[in-house]
């Protein structure tokens, strides 16, 4: 398995939880067709994205996804970004409604150190998508909206985005992934 490869799993597996996680407020008859479907392109993306094989890199481009030392800043910022706001959220705030909505905005923010370490313009604009649903999250938490609103927006919503980032072909270089933000069509 490639480390792009491995990359998509991860991100289908957090999409996953995002789904799982935050449906239980909507009706019935919503949250389990979510579940299902979540649940579904999770297994596509883990049983299916392993069999094809990876493209060879364009000479003079860097390789793709890479688990190095920029790779464990960027997660060591966000645990370090959830603890703190987490805490705040629970022991200052008293507004454990608003905990998933910092948690889209959290995981957001590090789509976009990802997109700087590895070099991939596609994923600020999967990170702003993911930390506007966190922000609305937040806003909704603040006016005291529904937990099913607050957890749609900021947690389904955001499941479904990183779901879907997985389930699109790969792109075999950065440069590929810049071109399809500036064209917005896929390469």
């Amino acid at each position: 398995m490639t480390k792009d490869q491995t990359g998509r799993i991860i991100g289908a597996a957090f999409g996953l939880v995002f789904i799982q996680a935050n449906a239980a407020t909507l009706p019935t008859a919503v949250a389990v067709p979510l579940r299902l479907l979540s649940l579904a392109a999770f297994l596509w993306v883990a049983v299916l994205g392993r069999r094809g094989r990876a493209a060879a890199p364009r000479a003079g481009t860097p390789s793709g996804t890479r688990f190095g030392r920029r790779y464990w800043y960027v997660v060591a910022a966000e645990v370090a970004g959830l603890a703190a706001g987490l805490l705040v959220i629970a022991q200052v705030l008293h507004a454990p409604q608003a905990s998933v909505g910092w948690i889209a905005f959290v995981v957001g923010v590090h789509f976009s150190g990802l997109a700087v370490a590895w070099r991939r313009p596609a994923l600020h604009v999967l990170g702003a998508s993911i930390a506007t649903c966190g922000t609305a999250g937040l806003v909704l938490a603040g006016l005291d909206a529904p937990v099913a609103a607050i957890r749609a927006v900021a947690g389904v919503l955001p499941g479904a985005l990183l779901l879907a980032s997985v389930l699109r072909p790969g792109r075999t270089s950065p440069a590929a992934a810049a071109s399809e933000v500036r064209s917005g069509t896929p390469s």
